[in-house]
Formats: C-alpha cells, structure tokens, sequence
C-alpha cells in the first residue's frame, strides 16, 4: 500500500486526498495550521483543493495565538 509521511508518521495514501482530509485523519484541532507539501508551502485556501501525492512528505505546524 502506499504512504505519505506526515509530521514524521506514516499514513495510507489515498488518490485525491487533499490537505483538509489528512488533518481530519491526524485528529488535528487547532484553528490555524503552516503546511509544506514536499517543502512546497501550501495556502490556507488550498487546503480543500490541494491533492497529495502518493510518497509525499508532509509538514503540519501548529500555530498558537495568544495575548
């Protein structure tokens, strides 16, 4: 089966799987997030759009607001 790498774990690459589904598959909460894709950075507006491809190395970093 194939695989990406995302922050270090493997996860099933599935075909058209896009950034918004692999955040929903790692159980991140968070409100805003910084995401490379094969240190490509991906915009927050893409999340739903952008397809991962199969191999591919993914990088979610959290980002925490507070006053």
């Amino acid at each position: 089966m194939k695989k990406i790498t995302v922050n270090g774990n493997l996860l099933d690459w599935e075909e058209n799987i896009t950034i918004n589904e692999i955040i929903k598959k790692m159980n991140y909460s968070a409100k805003m997030f910084i995401v490379k894709v094969n240190g490509e950075l991906i915009r927050n507006f893409e999340y739903g759009t952008k397809v991962v491809p199969k191999n591919a190395k993914v990088n979610v970093i959290h980002l925490i607001s507070g006053g």
